[in-house]
């Protein structure tokens, strides 16, 4: 791995840390995603991962930060796909906790996906 790699998987890796502590803290505070100041701290960590090309789906063997690949990796680290598939394995709900983390993440999902659109048309406009 070259050392350009290294400081981009590193970033990447940050980044998903931070993203991750703001997820968090809406959940520990009951707080929603889309409201400032959560919004705004996500919006920032959005706008570097953009300037570093980790939001772009035609991305081979790199990290992945696009809104997709950060849920996934979210849902991975909290155990949901587990919890998720034994819920329907047992035709249960999933629990209160497990289903905060998922509305969490769908709304993480679509404010990534609305930025994301949103910076690929830029130019189109101006």
């Amino acid at each position: 791995m070259n050392a350009d790699a290294a400081v981009t998987r590193a970033l990447a890796a940050d980044l998903l840390n931070q993203v991750e502590r703001v997820v968090l803290e809406a959940e520990s505070e009951s707080q929603p995603l889309e409201v400032d100041p959560l919004r705004g701290r996500l919006f920032e960590f959005f706008a570097r991962a953009w300037e570093a090309g980790l939001v772009d789906d035609e991305t081979e063997n790199g990290p992945d930060l696009t809104a997709d690949g950060l849920c996934q990796s979210l849902a991975a680290r909290w155990g949901l796909g587990d919890a998720t598939r034994e819920s329907v394995a047992r035709q249960q709900r999933l629990s209160p906790q497990e289903l905060a983390k998922m509305r969490l993440l769908w709304s993480l999902l679509r404010m990534w996906m609305e930025w994301t659109y949103a910076w690929k048309r830029w130019a189109d406009f101006h």
